[in-house]
Parts: structure tokens; sequence; C-alpha cells
């Protein structure tokens, strides 16, 4: 068991296409969903659990990202910039890894985040979390907990928590998102443009890909028409309905 990494990587740098018209002008971690901007949600799940250092990169409309965070007195924000060349998400991470140091750290998504229910799921991951046994740690939703997913199951969630692939199947699990990885995962890595996905396989054949089902409720905002859907969502979780 562990306590909850100090330090975290929200991965900001995309395009944001498909929520276009609205990321004609600003960059998707900045649009708002009742209220809040995706990349507020994401960072406020951080700072409520104790990470004190997140890491955040941007690409596409940069300079509004790191306005934005400028203003945020916890936790403090270093930006990882990538205006110059999009790295990915495995890419992105090795180029940050100076700043996120040799311990494992949390891993987030800038476009995901979710309603606690009970005890905050960031704190139940960090309780799962076992280096020995693990390289990589993911939070994972039901579909029927989740709202804004449009796609199949990603995962398959054995008894001693190993992960398999699984498309469209009925027993499996959404990637949330969120996720605890150790550094070693990136060991020789290059910083070049590079899918975590490479990553998740090799831990798939080593044995050291490991999930946690979450006990909250995941939302996703992927297009301008799934907002009011996780407004609605949020509003009725809130009012104690599930």
């Amino acid at each position: 068991m562990s306590a909850v990494p100090e330090k975290a990587m929200v991965l900001a740098a995309g395009l944001g296409t498909r929520m276009r018209p609205i990321t004609d002008t600003m960059p998707k971690p900045l649009v708002k969903v009742a209220g809040k901007t995706l990349l507020d949600w994401g960072l406020d799940s951080l700072y409520a659990a104790g990470v004190t250092h997140a890491v955040v990169n941007v690409h596409y409309l940069p300079d509004q990202i790191i306005a934005h965070v400028a203003g945020r007195p916890a936790p403090r924000v270093t930006i990882s910039d990538e205006r110059d060349r999009l790295l990915d998400s495995a890419g992105g991470i090795v180029k940050a890894l100076p700043l996120l140091g040799d311990r494992p750290f949390l891993l987030l998504n800038a476009d995901t985040f979710w309603i606690d229910s009970g005890k905050p799921d960031l704190e139940r991951l960090a309780l799962e979390w076992d280096e020995t046994r693990m390289d990589i740690l993911l939070m994972l939703a039901d579909l029927s907990s989740a709202t804004g997913h449009g796609g199949g199951t990603d995962f398959l969630l054995a008894a001693d928590g190993r992960l398999a692939r699984a498309r469209r199947d009925p027993a499996g699990l959404i990637y949330a998102g969120a996720a605890i990885l150790h550094p070693r995962v990136f060991a020789g890595a290059a910083v070049e443009p590079a899918s975590l996905n490479r990553c998740f396989d090799a831990a798939i054949a080593a044995g050291r890909l490991h999930g946690m089902r979450m006990n909250g409720h995941w939302i996703t905002v992927g297009t301008p028409d799934a907002i009011p859907l996780a407004e609605a969502a949020i509003a009725r979780l809130r009012a104690g309905t599930r």
C-alpha cells in the first residue's frame, strides 16, 4: 500500500479537433463543464488527493493554458512545453520525466473527470499501488457508470488485478484516464511521438499492468454535444441520484 504520489502529469497537449468549433479559439482543456474547465476538474481532484506538484504539457494555443494555471495556488503547476512538436501521450511523459523525478507518479487525461462516491478514487488507487508487482496501475470504469463514452471496453480485470485487452466485451471495463506509473516504464525511451498503448501492451506481456475498478461516476467530454450530457450527469449526481 502507498501514499498518494506527490507528483502528477496531466496530458493537456492535444488538438481537440472533435470539439470544434469551440476549440477553434481555445484549447480543449479550458472548455468549461458545469462552470469549471476540464483542466481544473482534474487539478482539483489531484489537490484534494494530496498531490502537491502537477506537470501539465501544452502544445495547441499553449499561452492560454499557461496563463490559466498561473492563477492556481495549488497544486503547484509546472509546464512541459511541446509547442514545437506534439509528442502524443508517452512521448509527452518522456519529455516531462526530468520534472517528474524517479518516483511513481499519477497520470490524468485533461478531458476526462469523475464524481467520487465515498472514498476518493485517487486515494483508493494509491492504496492499490504496489511497485513490486506493478509497473502501471489503471483506474477503470464500468460502462454503466460512465457518461459520454461512445466506444467499447478496453480491458478485462482478473481476480488478481492484472489486465488483458478487451474489445466490446460485456465483462470489460473502460480506461478512465487516470493511472499510477513507475518511471522505469520509459527507461531508454527517446523524446519522440509515441502512444501509451505501447507501454500498456509491454506491461501486459510482463504481467505488470494492473487495474482498479472505480467507485465514482466517470465523465468524458469529447464533442460539443457531450457538454450538456456531462452537466446533466453532474447535476444528477450532486442531487444524490445515480
